[in-house]
């Protein structure tokens, strides 16, 4: 436990002196919202456009993606952990393929080591339905192959966003409070087993060498082509999105579900 505790100390920290001033800016593609720690509701839209609420226990902001999302996003580019630069629109089928695009923290974070492990134990089920899953973490693509060559992962599936592009366009949060104080971070204390076990070739190597960058938090989107089915925005580090829930998701294209 002590080990753990100070790798995630370790890992998150750096002098607040070393971080320019930045305000976390939402995306021009979004229409924020104040964030609430309050149970909240998952609103499914079906094919024919009725809805409906489902309640939920999640701490969330309420956003509304324009229509054309997925051709914003499938312009932004990124990086295979091999160095190729890529455009999203060419990861996927854009007509009727769904993609799970996993957005984590930057590479050197023990919380995307634990979430890239979480998602290489579902590759089975993604490949099986098949579901296309791309994981993106912010840093470049040297140190994306850390990641990929330590715990260990599947390079094909791995992207590197060293500018954040992508994270931008989906206003994905940043900033100290939501790295450091967010109190939907207390998840992790439920799941230490699993990122001491995430953590065991970890290494602080894998950290963008932009410090800023270990600010950024990630999230998680799924994709009927250019349509947009689901969308969920880490509160904060290590509030990752339930993959039952994504699971859901990629098993009824039809349905559109953002949290509310």
């Amino acid at each position: 436990m002590a080990t753990v505790s100070s790798q995630i100390l370790l890992c998150c920290s750096t002098p607040k002196s070393k971080f320019p001033t930045i305000n976390s800016s939402p995306s021009c593609f979004l229409t924020p919202t104040k964030v609430t720690y309050k149970p909240t509701k998952l609103m499914t839209f079906n094919s024919k456009g009725n809805s409906r609420f489902i309640t939920r226990a999640a701490s969330s902001l309420a956003n509304e993606f324009t229509a054309n999302i997925g051709d914003v996003l499938g312009d932004v580019s990124v990086f295979t952990a091999a160095g190729q630069r890529v455009f999203f629109k060419d990861l996927w089928d854009q007509k009727e393929g769904i993609a799970v695009v996993a957005l984590l923290r930057h590479f050197g974070c023990f919380c995307s080591w634990e979430l890239a492990s979480t998602l290489r134990e579902a590759m089975p089920k993604f490949d099986s339905a098949g579901v296309k899953l791309i994981a993106v973490g912010v840093g470049t693509p040297d140190k994306a192959r850390i990641l990929a060559e330590r715990l260990p992962f599947p390079m094909d599936y791995l992207y590197a966003d060293p500018d954040r592009k992508a994270y931008d366009v989906l206003g994905l949060y940043y900033g100290l409070g939501r790295t450091f104080f967010n109190p939907a971070s207390a998840k992790l204390l439920s799941r230490l087993d699993k990122l001491q076990k995430a953590m065991e070739n970890y290494t602080m190597q894998a950290t963008p060498d932009n410090k800023s960058s270990v600010l950024q938090q990630g999230g998680m989107f799924v994709f009927k082509g250019k349509e947009l089915l689901y969308a969920r925005k880490d509160e904060g580090t290590g509030d990752h999105a339930p993959l039952d829930d994504i699971f859901d998701v990629c098993c009824n294209g039809q349905s559109h579900e953002v949290l509310l």
